[in-house]
């Protein structure tokens, strides 16, 4: 006979499940179980960690996420992207490294910034001195509303693009290796 050991204690003293999870996303696509398989064909170029809230019959943007003002791309941890190689996005070289990355939303085109400043919470402490690039892309309406904040990358002629999305909303962002 095996004996049962109960933890009754310790799960008690474990946080709740988080209302926004932290999520993950490769270029390409589910790299690390491609590795693992043998079957990559391409090398790693980037990963974007984040937080993804949920709409829950908010209004999102204008209204929870403010105009005009910075936003950690998510929930909780500011959102971080990690280039495994030095990449251009909008013609502007950035180095292989990690940053975080954080947006200014209008209603017709987002701010996409690149922070040096990583392992942070929110954007209260968003230093602009920090900034390592700072692009604009035109916000693309959908017919359906996104419930969870999404992001992940879809192959494109020169590298990849960074596909964000949440509401009625998605921006684009393409980051070229050439």
């Amino acid at each position: 006979m095996i004996p049962v050991l109960f933890c009754e204690a310790q799960t008690n003293n474990l946080p709740p499940l988080d209302k926004s999870p932290m999520d993950m996303s490769y270029y390409p696509t589910n790299y690390p179980v491609l590795k693992i398989q043998d079957k990559a064909t391409e090398p790693v170029l980037a990963r974007v960690i984040y937080s993804r809230p949920q709409k829950n019959g908010r209004i999102i943007f204008g209204d929870l996420v403010e105009y005009g003002k910075v936003w950690r791309m998510g929930a909780n941890e500011a959102t971080e992207i990690e280039f495994y190689e030095n990449i251009k996005i909008d013609g502007k070289k950035v180095a292989k490294g990690r940053y975080t990355l954080y947006a200014i939303p209008l209603q017709d085109n987002w701010t996409i910034i690149l922070n040096k400043d990583v392992d942070t919470w929110g954007a209260f402490k968003y230093d602009v001195q920090k900034d390592v690039l700072r692009t604009t892309v035109p916000v693309q309406m959908l017919n359906e509303a996104v419930e969870a904040l999404a992001m992940n990358f879809e192959k494109a002629d020169n590298g990849c693009n960074l596909i964000i999305a949440w509401d009625n909303v998605k921006i684009v962002l393409p980051i070229n290796i050439k």
